[in-house]
């Protein structure tokens, strides 16, 4: 890829941090809320955030690096951003006008280049970490349906500069790690060969819950499905990576998967109609939410990605309508399947309503420099959404019924020794968000 925007002189100033009087106008909160931003910290991490699109409010560029400038919405109330975005770097520049007002309104510097933009325009890592959202853009979609987003191109140039000066600093990548599983599982080994955290995925797993629980560590988990709409993609991974964010936490911890099938269209209630377990865990959702029974398995324009696990746990995502995204785990020992659902949006459109808590477990890493989960539940999240997108092509054709993907390069070991990680309490109020530049 290459540059398509003229160069643009970084502005070199910053203001000073707001007050609480300021952050209260960009967020339209008033009262305690605003009030809190006085025990913002004076020292905070300094991030470098390099985009791909930046152009409109339903962006993930809009919606994550507005919250890391202003705040975000946390276990019931705004809190202030602990961490100072000094740079950006915007791929499709010319297109990306909302980012370029943001930063022109918050006198932050918008580099023509990645190196630049992590190095401060310097010759060296001149920042504390580095957020990277390769998501949304006027970006191709290959005949298997990629969408050819420039996460890797993205961060191989973080990786350049780390090397350089010899030192290396945390990396959030938004979604999964690429398209292509060579790149990802690059980008992975890189993080372990230069010593830095790295965390991403979805902000599903983090949504607010009904009920309000998490899984135990070390739970005899059989059987898992996850529902949710899974139409591309995209899409896909959100599911796949709710799925992961559950499973995982089974007894013995994380062995990897064997497995790896994609089975799209009016085959998937067929491929239920065999696999008693998969429709047992999708009656008991439809119950859980006083729908027909057999609804999701009549559904046309379903599809499933099926995962098997080297100890012999099984697991389909299977795509649905009106549950939110639904998780169904059949536990050894439990008479009926434990539901979970991240339902509706966490909070009002008009308050960035799917980026509250993923940006706190940025700032986080960002601040203690330790990964929120381990890094391979994103590898292995990355890993699944690959194979299930090859899995109905072969040999240049294509087959609703997808071959079922051997997946020896996924066979990776983990335990999560992380607690309950999504939000809980009030969800943000209806008020409109004002970034900085309205008059």
């Amino acid at each position: 890829m290459t540059e398509n925007h003229p160069l643009k002189s970084p502005v070199l100033t910053r203001r000073d941090m707001l007050g609480a009087t300021g952050l209260a106008a960009l967020t339209g909160l008033t009262g305690s809320a605003a009030g809190a931003a006085l025990q913002t910290p004076p020292t905070r991490p300094r991030v470098a955030c390099c985009v791909s699109f930046w152009g409109a409010p339903g962006s993930h560029a809009d919606w994550i690096l507005c919250k890391l400038m202003d705040g975000y919405w946390w276990q019931g109330a705004h809190t202030p951003s602990r961490v100072e975005i000094v740079s950006v770097y915007i791929h499709q520049f010319d297109t990306s006008g909302l980012g370029q007002k943001v930063c022109q309104a918050k006198s932050i510097p918008i580099y023509k280049t990645v190196g630049e933009a992590v190095t401060l325009g310097g010759k060296e890592l001149a920042v504390d970490g580095v957020v990277i959202v390769g998501e949304h853009g006027n970006y191709p979609t290959d005949l298997k349906g990629h969408w050819l987003l420039p996460r890797w191109w993205i961060y191989q140039q973080v990786i350049r500069v780390f090397e350089q000066s010899k030192r290396s600093v945390p990396v959030f990548n938004d979604k999964h790690l690429s398209y292509n599983w060579d790149d990802a599982k690059w980008m992975f080994d890189k993080s372990r060969e230069l010593n830095f955290p790295l965390t991403g995925g979805s902000s599903i797993p983090v949504y607010f819950r009904k009920p309000e629980i998490e899984i135990a560590i070390d739970t005899p988990i059989k059987n898992s499905i996850v529902l949710g709409g899974a139409s591309d993609e995209g899409a896909i991974f959100h599911c796949i990576d709710v799925l992961q964010a559950f499973v995982e936490r089974r007894k013995g911890g994380e062995t990897g998967v064997k497995s790896v099938q994609s089975i799209r269209g009016p085959e998937t209630g067929k491929w239920v109609e065999r696999s008693p377990w998969a429709g047992r865990l999708l009656d008991s959702v439809a119950a859980n939410f006083n729908v027909k029974r057999g609804i999701f398995q009549e559904n046309a324009q379903a599809n499933a990605c099926i995962v098997e696990y080297n100890d012999g746990t099984k697991a389909a995502v299977i795509s649905g309508r009106d549950v939110g995204w639904t998780y169904a785990g059949e536990i050894e020992g439990q008479k009926e399947p434990t539901i979970i659902s991240m339902l509706g949006w966490p909070g009002a459109y008009a308050q960035y309503h799917a980026s509250n808590a993923q940006p706190h477990w940025i700032t986080e890493m960002m601040v203690t420099r330790k990964e929120p989960f381990p890094a391979e539940r994103l590898l292995l999240s990355t890993g699944i959404t690959n194979h299930y997108m090859e899995s109905n092509w072969e040999n240049g054709r294509y087959s609703a019924v997808g071959r079922r993907v051997e997946t020896a390069v996924l066979s990776m070991s983990y335990r999560s020794t992380r607690g309950p990680q999504f939000s809980t309490g009030s969800r943000p109020p209806d008020a409109p968000y004002r970034r900085g530049f309205e008059r």
